[in-house]
């Protein structure tokens, strides 16, 4: 591995090198497939224009995110930001790479959460679009047009990894066959009118999966907690090693998720029929909504609070979506029952 670890810093170097100047481009892309981007950002815009597809890219995102944060425990991956120094193989002829403050996660490398779950959860996306257009048109060339933009918001994505030295070429293309395999998967089984029972159990299994494993490879002596010692003494800013960042963020992010997911589905089967206007305005509202929810500064003092009203933010997400806005636009736009 340490040969293809070399060759990936020579090819982060040259990608730098080359295309500084696209810079701004290369962070949006990266924040763009962030993967609470896809609870937060493709989520609402997917569930108002189709139901079935924005339960879909919860379901995809949680179950593509928690599958990354295994495959991230098992394979031990570097990062290239902390590896170029770590492994003092450069200290002779040290390339010249530079740091960003979403450079410095803190999670194994391997394979790309950003590749993976960016390919599973747009592929959801455009295969609906996709459907949606042949049904509508019957042309195949128009219905080829989502996959279209779907692979180059991919690539876009996975060079972006490697231009903010987060992840090595290997482990982003890994990501990349991951991420589309699990898409096409995992789109064919759909929860969408599943009991509450089953999405509570489905968010427990995960959460006490995750840490079942945990606690035997630790019994094992495997340190996993390993990639956050070098992430804290490489970054170039302290300030830029996050708590959001870390393993266990990701898990609770995809357990709170989908035990909303659940009550959302609960509370209101089948949601309100609103008509487009409505639709946008609860789209509007919802991203105002979700943005002040995903800003609001969580005490990181002690680590259990964290990630306990980590998973409290991210299982109040769907339930927002789907029915607290959807329920209030309907009050204001329901016209009164005539006696």
């Amino acid at each position: 591995m340490e040969a293809i670890y070399v060759q990936g810093i020579w090819v982060a170097e040259a990608f730098q090198s080359k295309t500084r100047e696209y810079e701004d481009f290369w962070l949006f892309a990266t924040h763009i497939g962030d993967p609470k981007a896809a609870f937060l950002i493709v989520f609402p815009l997917a569930f108002y224009v189709h139901r079935r597809t924005g339960v879909a890219v919860v379901w995809v995102a949680a179950l593509s995110e928690w599958l990354n944060l295994v495959f991230k425990w098992i394979l031990f991956g570097q990062r290239p930001y902390w590896w170029v120094d770590e492994s003092r193989l450069f200290l002779k002829n040290k390339p010249q790479l530079q740091q960003f403050q979403c450079t410095c996660e803190t999670g194994p490398g391997s394979p790309s959460g950003h590749a993976m779950i960016t390919g599973a959860v747009w592929w959801v996306v455009a295969s609906s679009l996709a459907s949606f257009l042949h049904s509508r048109t019957d042309s195949k060339l128009l219905a080829a047009v989502p996959f279209l933009v779907y692979s180059v918001l991919l690539a876009a994505v996975s060079l972006s990894r490697i231009f903010i030295l987060a992840h090595f070429p290997h482990q982003v293309i890994a990501g990349v066959l991951a991420g589309v395999m699990l898409g096409v998967l995992l789109n064919r089984t759909v929860p969408e009118w599943r009991s509450l029972v089953f999405f509570l159990c489905f968010s427990m299994a995960l959460l006490l999966g995750a840490l079942l494993m945990y606690a035997g490879l630790e019994q094992f002596g495997i340190d996993l907690s390993w990639s956050i010692s070098l992430a804290k003494r490489w970054c170039s800013k302290s300030e830029w090693v996050r708590m959001d960042t870390a393993p266990f963020s990701s898990l609770t992010r995809d357990a709170g998720s989908l035990l909303g997911l659940g009550l959302a589905q609960f509370w209101k089967p089948g949601g309100w029929a609103l008509p487009w206007v409505p639709k946008t305005l609860c789209l509007a509202l919802s991203s105002l909504a979700l943005f002040h929810i995903s800003q609001f500064p969580l005490p990181t003092v002690p680590p259990l609070l964290f990630y306990s009203l980590f998973f409290l933010r991210y299982a109040i997400v769907p339930q927002v979506v789907m029915v607290v806005v959807p329920g209030f636009v309907h009050l204001l736009t329901a016209k009164p029952k005539r006696d």
